[in-house]
Order: structure tokens, then sequence, then C-alpha cells
């Protein structure tokens, strides 16, 4: 495959598997061609075009010619200097190696987060929460991450592979919106009696997540009790990065029974606590490599070959 092509391809299983659907993405497609249009000339330099074809501000070639062919990635859900380097030894030994992948953002893909967190108010009014709340609760908190990001050194990874002439792409939301579509039809096949237990069970059978468990990081039950009934399950995976506190108590008072997420914070936690919500948390980087493997099966499809690094376990579904 092309570069190119490899990454119209994981763009293409982000919006398949995208929450709001194909309207939903061909509505921020519709929004960034208008911010474009409207523009003055003297200042579409600024605009990033690849907005314009790509609803998912976090996933981007950030080094590299799209005409490159690759035939062999190196994947990790961490890219930073080191994996860098690490690809340059490994080219210097002999091995063949044509892009580095990364889950996680960087470059104006990690400056640009903030972007793709808009997803999360269209889940939330999916399990009962109106739109109107959605919205206004993530205009804040998108703000909030885009000044984090701000103070960033964003391009150090970037700049690295650039240097060593290393081809370099990230792939976020596309990952992200995999993983919690895959999760959410699993818990959707649950009876009213089913319990957290046997939430924990069915990812258990997974295999990204039974690695998660021999490393010490596997699914685990945050808020709750293994007997509670887990009612209705929302799947809480994708969006960019965790939403705002306030949305815990709404997501209770709609009728949510229990949160699958792949991580939550202390505070969350105690949102959660006090609405007698359930929490149970599958774990960080098996969720992102179960994410990575539903789009990573689409090149590995075509011939790429994969090497896994950096928190990264390869599970081939092909």
């Amino acid at each position: 495959m092309k570069l190119g092509e490899l990454y119209e391809a994981a763009v293409q299983a982000g919006r398949e598997a995208d929450p709001r659907g194909v309207k939903g993405t061909e509505r921020v497609l519709t929004e960034a061609r208008k911010a474009f249009d409207d523009l003055p000339e003297r200042r579409r330099w600024e605009f990033d075009r690849e907005a314009l074809t790509n609803p998912f501000s976090d996933t981007r070639i950030l080094n590299g010619d799209p005409d490159t062919e690759v035939g062999r990635v190196l994947v990790g859900i961490d890219i930073s200097v080191g994996e860098v380097l690490l690809a340059d030894r490994l080219r210097d030994k002999g091995q063949m190696l044509d892009l580095i992948l990364a889950h996680h953002p960087e470059g104006r893909a990690l400056a640009d987060l903030a972007e793709v967190m808009g997803v999360q108010a269209d889940i939330w009014r999916r399990f009962g929460v109106p739109i109107s709340f959605g919205d206004a609760m993530m205009a804040g908190r998108r703000s909030e991450i885009g000044r984090y990001f701000h103070a960033s050194n964003v391009d150090q990874s970037v700049s690295a592979a650039r240097i060593l002439g290393i081809p370099l792409m990230c792939c976020h939301t596309p990952a992200d919106n995999s993983v919690n579509a895959f999760l959410q039809a699993k818990c959707d096949e649950f009876d009213e009696e089913a319990t957290l237990a046997d939430v924990l069970d069915m990812l258990k059978e997974i295999p990204e997540f039974r690695e998660g468990v021999l490393q010490g990081v596997g699914p685990t039950i945050f808020q709750g009790e293994a007997e509670y009934r887990a009612g209705t399950i929302m799947v809480d995976m994708t969006g960019g990065t965790s939403g705002p506190e306030q949305a815990i108590e709404r997501l209770a008072a709609a009728g949510v029974g229990t949160i699958l997420g792949m991580h939550m914070s202390e505070d969350h936690r105690k949102k959660a606590e006090a609405a007698h919500l359930n929490v149970v948390i599958a774990g960080h980087h098996a969720s992102d490599s179960l994410g990575m493997n539903l789009v990573i099966d689409r090149f590995a499809a075509r011939g790429v070959d994969v090497l896994a690094c950096s928190g990264f376990t390869r599970v081939s579904r092909v």
C-alpha cells in the first residue's frame, strides 16, 4: 500500500464506526468547508486543509510522502523520540521499516485534539442525555483541553522522524471509534440480569484484554461490586480524552447503569460513586490495542506487515 492509501483506509474505518453515523461526519466536513470558505484569502494559509476531507483532526500523516510504498510498519500506542530512534536502529540492522504508526497523536494532530471531542455529546444523546446539555458541556471542556495542549512540545517525535527521514503517521479517533463500536455491540447483547462479573468475563475472552490481565493492567471494576447488575451499559472509549465530570450525574439520571471505559480519573470515579453508577475499566493500552488492530487489519489484508512496540499488542482478525 502507499502511505496515502493507508491513511485513507484508517479515516474510512473511523467514519464507518463513528457514533454520529455518516451524516454526523459529513456535518463535520461541511463545517470545515464553511470555515475555510469564510476565511479571507490572506489567512487561508493557516487552515489545516486535511480537515476538508478528514473529519478526525487527531489522525494525520505527520511526516512522509503519501506516495511512499509501505510494506512493514512499526506500530506503538505512544511514539516518542525513543521509538523513532528504535526504528532507525532497526533499519541500520537491516530490517525493513517503511512507516512508524502511532495511536496517540503527535504534532498538529495533538495540538488539535480538542476538535474531535464533540462526538461525546452524540454518544450521551443515544443514552438519553439531551444534545443541548452535551453541546454546552463539551464546549467548555474542549476549550480547556485546547489550552492545555497549547503549551505542549508537540513536535518532538515528529521532528526526530523528519531528521531521520522516517515516515510517521498517527491514528487516534478511527481506532477509538472502532473499539467503541466493537464493545458496545457486545454489551448490547447482555440481558437485564447481567452483572459486572459478566462484563469482566466478556472482556477477558478478548485477546488484547487477556494480555492486559497478564501485564497486571487488565479489566477491573473501578466502582461497584462484581455481583451488581450492570443495567444499561454505555461504552465510553472515544472522543479524544475524558469529558466533563458533570456528565456523570446526567448519565445516571438518564438511566445508564454502567460505564465501560478504557480509563477514568479519580475525580470522575468519585462522581460515579456519588451517583451510584457502576464503572468497569477495560484497561487503557489493551483497549487502544484492540481499536488499532481493528484498523490495522485493513492494511494487513493488503499485505502490510506489522511490528509491535510501545504498549501495542498485535492480534490479527484477518
